[in-house]
C-alpha cells in the first residue's frame, strides 16, 4: 500500500512500540534495516522521522531536545565537513567543520577527540593520524584578528617510513567519509555502553537516559568494500551488545553492507524491508521476511524487466544489467564480465561495447534519464532473457 514518507515514519516507529500493545505475544523490535537504491529518499525518511520523534518547536527548537530522544547520522552530517585547499598556497589544506551543537557536543563536552582517531585508523591506516586544532588567533583578509575556536578544523598527516611525514594532505572521500563516522560511531558506543547500566543512579551521565533511537542513514558511502563489510560487523556488534531499550533504525543503498548487517543480526529481534518509490510519489516499505539476505542481482533484474513491460527503459537500466553481469561474472569466477556474454547469441563484442557505452556514468544527471533508441531498448529486452535462459535465474519475490 502507497504511503506517504511521514507514513512511513509512523510505520517504523510503530513497529518498535509493539510491547504496548494487548497482545501477548507481540515482540518488541530493536533493530529496523531498510535497502533502498539512491533517490528514493533514505536521506528525507530519515529527517521524517526525527520531526516525528523530536518536533521543532515554533521558534526552530533546541539541538539539545532533539539529541535526548534520538541521534541521527545521515547526508546532512557529512555537510557539516568542508575543505579549505589553500588554493592560493596549496599547502595549508584543512577539512573544517561548520558551528553546529553537534560536533561540539561529541568532541568538546563529551571529549571523544581520541576515540575518534582510534576509529578513523582503525578503518584506513595507523600511519594516517587527523589533528584536531585548538584554539587560536588569526588574521582575516583585512587584516583584523579573529578567533579560531577549538575543535573546527581537522588536519591529516601520513607517515612515510623514516623519511619525514607528508602534512596537511587532502583525504580521499572515501577517507573523509570514514572519518565523520567515526565521530558519529565513537558517540554511539559510549551510548550504548552508558544505557547497558540498567541503574539510573549508577550511570557515569544522566545525558542519555531519554535517549529512545538511533537512526543511522548510508555510512558506507565511498567506502570499499573490505573496509564496508568490517564496519558493518562493527555496527552489528555494537547494536547486539546494547542491553537497553534503546532502538536502531538502519537504511542503505549497498547490498553487501546490507547483508552483512542482516547475518549479523538475524538471531536479534529485527525487521528488514526494501523501500520503494511509485510512480504517483508515494512510497511502500516492503518487509523482507525470507531468513537470509535478499539476492540483489535478482532484485535488480525484476526491475529491468518491470520497466521493460511497462515500456519505460531509461539509462539507468544498462547500468542494471552490467551490475548484474558484474556480480555474477565474480561469483562464477570469471574475469571479466563480459566472458558471460561468449554463450549469447549474436555478436558478444558489440553486445558489450553498448553496454559500457550506455553504463558509463555520466556528468550529466538528466542523461541518467534520458530515452534510448528503440534498438537500445530491443537489446537490452534481448540481453536480459538470454541471461536468465543461459544462467538459470530464478527470482523469487522480494
Amino acid at each position: 500500500m502507497s504511503k506517504t514518507l511521514t507514513e512511513i515514519a509512523q510505520q517504523l516507529k510503530g513497529a518498535t512500540h509493539n510491547r504496548k500493545a494487548r497482545s501477548a505475544r507481540t515482540i518488541d523490535i530493536k533493530v529496523q534495516l531498510i535497502y533502498a537504491f539512491n533517490g528514493i529518499g533514505k536521506t528525507r525518511l530519515s529527517r521524517e522521522f526525527k520531526e516525528l520523534i523530536a518536533p521543532k518547536s515554533e521558534n526552530g527548537g533546541d539541538a539539545d531536545d532533539s539529541r535526548a530522544k534520538i541521534l541521527y547520522y545521515n547526508a546532512f552530517t557529512e555537510d557539516l565537513f568542508y575543505w579549505d585547499n589553500d588554493l592560493e598556497w596549496d599547502a595549508d589544506r584543512k577539512l573544517k567543520i561548520q558551528p553546529n551543537s553537534y560536533t561540539e557536543w561529541v568532541l568538546q563536552e563529551q571529549g571523544h577527540d581520541q576515540n575518534v582517531i582510534t576509529h578513523f585508523q582503525h578503518y584506513t591506516s595507523n600511519r594516517l593520524t587527523p589533528r584536531f586544532n585548538q584554539e587560536y588567533t588569526t588574521k582575516d583578509k583585512g587584516g583584523q584578528n579573529i578567533t579560531v575556536p577549538a575543535f573546527s578544523e581537522v588536519t591529516f598527516s601520513f607517515e612515510r617510513g623514516n623519511e619525514e611525514p607528508a602534512e596537511h594532505i587532502k583525504v580521499s572521500k572515501g577517507e573523509e567519509s570514514c572519518f565523520i563516522w567515526s565521530i558519529f560511531y565513537s558517540l554511539i558506543e559510549q551510548v550504548v555502553d552508558v544505557l547497558n547500566t540498567p541503574e539510573l543512579e549508577d550511570r557515569d551521565t544522566d545525558q542519555f537516559d531519554q535517549l529512545e533511537y538511533v537512526f543511522i542513514d548510508d555510512p558506507v558511502s565511498s567506502l570499499d568494500e573490505n573496509h564496508l563489510i568490517e564496519l558493518a560487523v562493527d555496527v552489528g556488534q555494537l547494536i547486539k551488545s546494547s542491553k537497553s531499550e534503546l532502538k536502531f533504525i538502519i537504511t542503505t543503498h549497498s547490498p553487501l553492507f546490507y547483508n552483512v548487517l542482516h547475518n549479523e543480526l538475524r538471531k536479534d529481534k529485527y525487521k528488514t524491508y526494501v523501500l520503494k518509490k511509485h510512480e504517483d510519489g508515494e512510497y511502500e516499505l516492503k518487509p523482507q521476511s525470507s531468513d537470509s539476505p535478499f539476492s540483489y542481482h535478482l532484485h535488480l533484474k525484476s526491475e529491468i524487466e518491470k520497466a521493460i513491460g511497462a515500456g519505460q527503459i531509461h539509462k539507468y537500466h544498462f547500468n542494471f544489467l552490467r551490475n548484474i553481469l558484474e556480480k555474477t561474472s565474480t561469483f562464477l569466477g570469471y574475469q571479466n564480465w563480459g566472458d558471460l556474454l561468449d554463450l549469447v547469441e549474436g555478436d558478444r563484442k558489440s553486445y558489450e561495447t553498448r553496454l559500457i557505452n550506455i553504463s558509463s556514468h555520466s556528468k550529466h544527471t538528466g542523461e541518467e534519464v534520458a530515452e534510448l533508441t528503440d534498438d537500445d531498448k530491443r537489446v537490452l529486452d534481448f540481453l536480459v532473457k538470454q541471461i536468465h535462459n543461459i544462467y538459470n535465474f530464478y527470482p523469487r519475490p522480494l
